[in-house]
């Protein structure tokens, strides 16, 4: 009788620890139906990163930590000593000779900091900051920085070379824009979670090299609610960086399309952002888009022309002509910009959140 009982209470006691872990199982399920899943795809250097750092100024706390700061500081380092280093590089493969006399011995300094180097403290910036200013106004580098589409060179050098002087202070604090112009390649995954007039949206951003593309898919585990798919629209002129011959619009476009027709997306809302307006407009009076985009047949210096003309490419190949295309044009370091256009899109994307509830 007694082990009957204590039979009984082994189930019951089983029964009940059960019944909690599904209870807990669906709290986790209506939770994750309540939460808006953000994909965040599109080529390297398109500004991803970018945009997540917008939406933690914007929807986020407002400000970045100080740990957040510190390592920001390291990356800003970073791309300046790795800029210039390229550009040194560059100049010599274009065999260019240094105008001032003094400019070997500064680009030796630069050379000698190992390109894998994660860590420069602020005394060895300060003492290299002073031979990448003076290198920066070297008519040589100028020559070289006209002509980076032939290279790969980091947007947001310019902005850090004219700004040398205020960054190589010792007690330097990254601004905002500082940290939005800086520049690291995501290697991995990465989750970013907002809450957006109460509602949980989480971003999920994943390398853009082609290397990481392999791991896209794997984000997508029926609960995706949008995919932003952000575009490079200055980089009419230059390549990727994996092979250093494929166009980096058509790599974009062809990209493109694999989202678009892949049937595991078929019902999710997609909105491509073409980015980087600010440098287009830099770029276009510079270097002819009919040079490569001989098709095109408006204005090559006005900027809506060209946009609406790499716009129609995007849209040519999408074979489902009844599936709803939102896009933007859009500056990705420009706070007031990325909030208008977000707020547009935060509209599409909770209409089609509240579908798939309603389908479920």
């Amino acid at each position: 009788m007694f082990l009957e009982c204590f039979s009984q209470c082994l189930n019951s006691d089983e029964e009940m620890r059960s019944m909690k872990i599904d209870r807990e199982l669906k709290n986790q399920r209506r939770k994750l139906r309540q939460q808006v899943r953000i994909l965040l795809l599109g080529s390297g250097e398109s500004g991803k990163s970018t945009f997540l750092k917008q939406m933690v100024i914007i929807h986020g706390r407002g400000e970045f930590t100080n740990d957040e700061v510190t390592q920001y500081k390291q990356i800003i380092y970073q791309n300046c000593i790795n800029s210039m280093r390229v550009l040194i590089q560059a100049k010599e493969n274009f065999g260019l000779k240094w105008a001032r006399a003094n400019s070997l011995e500064y680009a030796n300094h630069i050379l000698k900091i190992p390109n894998s180097s994660t860590n420069v403290d602020a005394n060895t910036f300060i003492f290299l900051s002073n031979f990448i200013g003076n290198l920066w106004q070297d008519p040589c580098i100028q020559m070289t920085y006209d002509r980076r589409n032939e290279f790969q060179l980091v947007d947001s050098c310019k902005y850090f070379f004219d700004n040398i002087g205020r960054i190589s202070q010792i007690d330097y604090f990254p601004t905002n824009r500082d940290i939005l112009m800086s520049r690291k390649a995501t290697r991995s995954i990465t989750e970013h979670l907002f809450h957006i007039q109460n509602i949980p949206f989480l971003f999920v951003d994943v390398g853009g090299q082609r290397s990481q593309r392999q791991k896209w898919f794997q984000c997508f585990d029926g609960i995706v609610t949008a995919i932003l798919f952000l575009f490079a629209s200055n980089e009419y002129d230059q390549v990727i960086l994996e092979d250093k011959k494929t166009n980096r619009v058509v790599e974009s476009i062809a990209l493109f399309e694999t989202i678009v027709n892949n049937k595991f997306f078929s019902n999710i809302a997609l909105i491509l952002f073409l980015n980087k307006t600010d440098l287009l407009i830099d770029k276009l009076p510079k270097s002819s888009f009919t040079r490569y985009f001989p098709d095109y047949k408006g204005d090559r210096f006005d900027v809506k022309q060209v946009q609406l003309f790499l716009l129609n490419k995007f849209d040519s190949v999408r074979k489902n002509r009844h599936r709803c295309f939102f896009f933007h044009s859009t500056t990705a370091i420009d706070t007031e910009n990325i909030r208008t256009v977000f707020n547009d899109c935060k509209k599409v994307i909770l209409e089609q959140n509240l579908r798939s509830l309603l389908m479920q």
